[in-house]
């Protein structure tokens, strides 16, 4: 990918060498909440001993290589990338794009949606709104997946900014409460359907950084579609167990997050990304 010049995000937390994350609420906070909890009958030293934990931070000696600081830099383009192309889409539809947190980590951390750990590769916590990336996972993709590139590493971050695009949207929520009421079944299929449309709003994204930055070059799409097949479900299924199961599906098969990785980088289109009234067998 063509990056020269371009702009870094700032709405990038690094925490690389440090163990767990900040006191959301702060002392201040963190005291007035214990105190609302104990005039309403709860013990509040549970609630501050649980702040005090999560809030805690264990600084290590850590170095990063030249090579992982190039890779950070390389996130927080990206990220820019995504600010610039969603920004302008969102408010041409009358609406304002908030751009998501991203924290790079080592190791563990914690989110809002819970602990965080290199083991569980990059999620988008709605709670928060925040993305949260161990840079290592892209070692991880060239070395064990054989889906490195510039390009590939730039779908992972997109599609989970495609999760934060939803949750601006109401599409999550909908989509988690309609899941709370559904058999294991029907909710996996459901899962799939809000990945492939991140995977959908990735391509779009591409689409659109091309357009604006001339960023894409010879072989860039060829990494996006390879990373998708790499990490559909049905082959990472196959790989680890030597036999799928459809119905464990929760991501998408290797055609079928290829299928709309690409189609939103040839259309561009956001309102060709309905991915929940396609027939599920279609997808």
């Amino acid at each position: 990918m063509r990056l020269d010049g371009r702009r870094e995000s700032e709405n990038v937390e690094d925490r690389r060498g440090k163990g767990g994350g900040k006191m959301s609420l702060g002392i201040i906070g963190t005291i007035v909440v214990g105190l609302i909890i104990w005039l309403s009958g709860g013990n509040p030293m549970e609630f501050v001993s649980q702040q005090i934990s999560q809030g805690s931070e264990v600084t290590t000696n850590y170095t990063p290589t030249p090579e992982e600081e190039e890779t950070v830099k390389f996130a927080k383009r990206i990220l820019a990338g995504t600010e610039d192309v969603w920004t302008p889409i969102f408010s041409k539809n009358g609406m304002t794009y908030k751009p998501p947190r991203m924290v790079t980590f080592t190791s563990s951390t914690t989110s809002g949606c819970g602990g965080a750990s290199s083991s569980t590769g990059p999620f988008y916590c709605p709670a928060d709104q925040t993305i949260y990336i161990d840079l290592s996972f892209f070692d991880q993709m060239k070395n064990q997946l054989g889906a490195g590139g510039d390009f590939a590493y730039a779908y992972v971050i997109a599609h989970e900014v495609g999760h934060h695009v939803q949750n601006l949207l109401g599409t999550l929520d909908k989509i988690h409460n309609r899941q709370r009421e559904v058999s294991e079944k029907e909710s996996n299929q459901l899962s799939v359907r809000l990945e492939l449309q991140a995977d959908f709003y990735a391509g779009v994204w591409a689409f659109y950084d091309n357009n604006k930055f001339n960023s894409l070059e010879d072989g860039d799409i060829e990494e996006g579609l390879n990373a998708a097949t790499q990490i559909g479900d049905d082959r990472l299924q196959m790989e680890s167990q030597g036999y799928t199961v459809p119905d464990a599906f929760n991501h998408g098969t290797s055609a079928q997050r290829t299928r709309w990785l690409k189609k939103g980088m040839q259309t561009g289109d956001i309102s060709q990304g309905d991915t929940f009234s396609v027939p599920y067998s279609d997808l």
